[in-house]
């Protein structure tokens, strides 16, 4: 294929050339580029606002309400939405079938979600395209083409996309936080709301467009069960011959197996890229209220004196878990009270004596977390060194730690949804036409009682 594409791209003239590009690889590429555009935006807002230099810059005479400023960022913005993606889709239809037609059938993908849909496939090809980039291993992953009325669980929607989305949803999530809270430029104004809202609308589809399109994804007896089913999947223990399916511990060996046929190259590049996540901590430390605008490398020290003991009780509690709470179930109970008695003597104390805030906490939260998530990227890049330390073991229960607190977040939302009827109701009726929907919900009024009596009679 690249032959070929070397003999076309000499041979076409430029807008030829163009054409070949785009529906080929550059289709690809430009959607890569597309996403690491966004991490680039984010990332610099990031170091402007934990630096300084935004509040110094939003002072300045020559930028300090400068309106054609604010109206190039809000007009620039608003086009990034999706309006002007869809214009060459309109101009088609609108060339073959009418500018009418076009408009309707615009308006009508609007209505069923089809930005929502688009937006998500976008996180997809960025992850896998980019991801084979660095470290090769390409394949196919069937999606399959039929339409879909069979209930997704949501351990089943956590394994295909957590990766691909829903961590790099969190990430920018974080990083618009982060700029929200300490962010000074546009705050107040209309641009401000515009140049965030398409940041923030990618961060909520690729949070949670699975859960939308997954048919009685808002039904509550699905939402008790695929709880059931998720805890049962996250805390069984892998091993040879245990399929990812039923277990997490072989689902997480194989998610980053690609690492370990990757060259020094790939190794050295998801090291460097993991380094972002240490941004946080270095910038965030220095925000607290309790330091008083100290800016001694000392605070980052202790910041790490902090984090090594939090990972040092965590090590505790995992091999008293394994040692004490089979034969000696209450020491190791004993062990967790004393751990949180003592957090939260902890806690007052520093509210009492350091007056630490609620914003702190906030913001050693944002801080500390994505510092967590960094080391762990690292120690996966580097698996042989770290299992001949020892330490793998470590590794593995921080990653299921970080995996639970991922799947509470993505959960509590839906669980919440879930306990108004209307919302499934609202589901049901976009995703599938009336009659198929009235037609579903007579299948559970029939489905229920056969569902009982057979219970009964096994009773």
């Amino acid at each position: 294929m690249s032959r070929d594409v070397y003999r076309l791209g000499h041979r076409f003239d430029f807008f030829r050339m163009l054409s070949c590009f785009f529906t080929t690889i550059g289709f690809y590429f430009t959607t890569l580029i597309t996403v690491i555009i966004v991490y680039v935006f984010l990332y610099g807002r990031l170091y402007l606002v934990v630096s300084g230099l935004e509040e110094g810059l939003s002072s300045h005479p020559a930028i300090r309400n400068n309106k054609p400023l604010q109206v190039a960022l809000a007009s620039q913005s608003f086009v990034q939405i999706g309006i002007l993606m869809a214009l060459p889709m309109m101009m088609e239809i609108g060339l073959e079938r009418g500018f009418r037609n076009a408009l309707t059938d615009f308006v009508l993908m609007q209505l069923q979600l089809a930005p929502v849909f688009f937006t998500f496939s976008l996180g997809t090809r960025t992850h896998y395209y980019g991801r084979t980039l660095l470290h090769g291993g390409a394949q196919y992953r069937g999606t399959g083409r039929g339409f879909v009325v069979f209930h997704a669980k949501f351990a089943e929607n956590y394994r295909l996309y957590s990766r691909s989305h829903f961590v790099k949803g969190i990430e920018l999530m974080i990083l618009l936080l982060v700029y929200h809270i300490f962010g000074r430029s546009y705050r107040d104004m209309v641009a401000y709301v515009l140049i965030t809202a398409s940041i923030w609308f990618l961060v909520v589809t690729w949070l949670f467009a699975p859960f939308l399109f997954n048919p009685s994804g808002f039904e509550w007896q699905k939402i008790v069960d695929d709880w059931a089913d998720w805890n049962k999947w996250i805390n069984n223990r892998g091993g040879i011959g245990v399929s990812p399916e039923k277990s997490w511990e072989s689902w997480w060996e194989k998610e980053h197996e690609h690492l370990y046929h990757s060259g020094i190259r790939g190794t050295v590049v998801e090291i460097l890229l993991s380094l972002r996540f240490f941004i946080y901590q270095y910038g965030l430390v220095y925000h607290l209220t309790i330091l008083n605008n100290e800016t001694s490398i000392l605070v980052y020290g202790v910041s790490w004196i902090v984090i090594f003991v939090i990972l040092a009780v965590m090590k505790v509690v995992s091999v008293g878990r394994k040692k004490f709470s089979a034969d000696f179930q209450l020491v190791f109970r004993l062990i967790e009270g004393f751990i949180f008695l003592s957090f939260v003597a902890l806690l007052i104390s520093l509210i009492v004596i350091l007056h630490l805030k609620f914003r702190d906490i906030i913001v050693c939260i944002l801080a500390f977390m994505p510092t967590g998530w960094g080391m762990l990227m690292i120690a996966q890049a580097l698996k042989p060194w770290i299992r001949r330390g020892g330490f793998w073991g470590s590794v593995r229960t921080l990653a299921r730690g970080y995996e639970i607190i991922m799947g509470l977040l993505l959960f509590t939302p839906i669980a919440f949804l879930a306990w108004f009827p209307f919302v499934s109701e609202f589901q049901t009726r976009m995703l599938f036409n009336q009659a198929f929907s009235r037609g579903l919900q007579i299948s559970r009024i029939l489905g229920g009682p056969k569902k009982d009596r057979s219970s009964s009679n096994k009773e």
